[in-house]
């Protein structure tokens, strides 16, 4: 059932009114002469893009691995065994199947003791427990910020936000295609999505490796939170 705003116009006169403030009835987007948040990587190739994520992660504690469609089951595979093996979570994605990874979680891995679950929201609390057991959770990032190193999940029923925080370890499937210079053009990628009337996640993720804390006296311990190593797996899908 669609949600019915009620009684808005009434709510805002009042307050309006008690700031002693004539009612606005229509805003206009104000249109700014001057925008910074653009010049950053301005002119960037795609290329560019990927080096600037690469030295990025150096500085957030991720490995970066750069691949390619043909090669990225190799990739993972490898990456798995770097993270110790051991169980996997993922989710319920068509695009494992289109960048060829089915052969590797279902034929592969069974044969090398290594426990695949995939995230099924009609599975309920076990998605859970099997995310809370997992060594290593794979996901794949929407959009990515070159400039900060953060990768953009969106979670829905078959993509649990539980895989990419509760494994110990977590990979994170990058499309190259996906790279962006920063927080400002991954902004205008979800206005779009919403302007066009697509229906978004209710949870978008913003994710730059590997958990971190640090206490007043600026000391960094890495994993308190969530995975306590992550790596970007970027894949020249263009």
């Amino acid at each position: 059932m669609s949600g019915m705003i009620q009684n808005r116009d009434v709510f805002f006169d009042k307050i309006a009114n008690r700031l002693g403030r004539e009612p606005k009835k229509s805003l206009e987007k104000p249109n700014w002469n001057y925008h910074p948040q653009d010049e950053v990587l301005k002119n960037a190739t795609q290329d560019e893009l990927v080096e600037v994520l690469k030295e990025q992660c150096k500085n957030i504690h991720t490995d970066f691995v750069l691949t390619t469609t043909e090669k990225l089951s190799e990739s993972v595979k490898e990456v798995v065994h770097q993270f110790g093996g051991g169980s996997v979570i993922t989710w319920k994605d068509e695009r494992f199947s289109q960048y060829g990874l089915t052969k590797l979680m279902e034929k592969e891995w069974p044969k090398e003791g290594i426990e695949l679950h995939i995230w099924d929201h009609t599975k309920g609390e076990e998605n859970i427990a099997k995310a809370e057991a997992a060594n290593v959770g794979i996901t794949i990032s929407e959009v990515t910020l070159a400039e900060s190193g953060t990768a953009v999940l969106f979670s829905s029923r078959d993509r649990g936000r539980s895989v990419s925080f509760l494994p110990a370890t977590s990979i994170i499937i990058v499309p190259k295609s996906s790279i962006v210079p920063r927080m400002t053009q991954a902004a205008r990628f979800i206005n779009e999505k919403v302007k066009n009337g697509e229906q978004i996640a209710s949870c978008i993720n913003f994710i730059t490796g590997p958990s971190n804390s640090a206490d007043i006296e600026m000391i960094l311990v890495v994993g308190v939170h969530g995975p306590i190593k992550t790596a970007y797996l970027v894949v020249e899908d263009i």
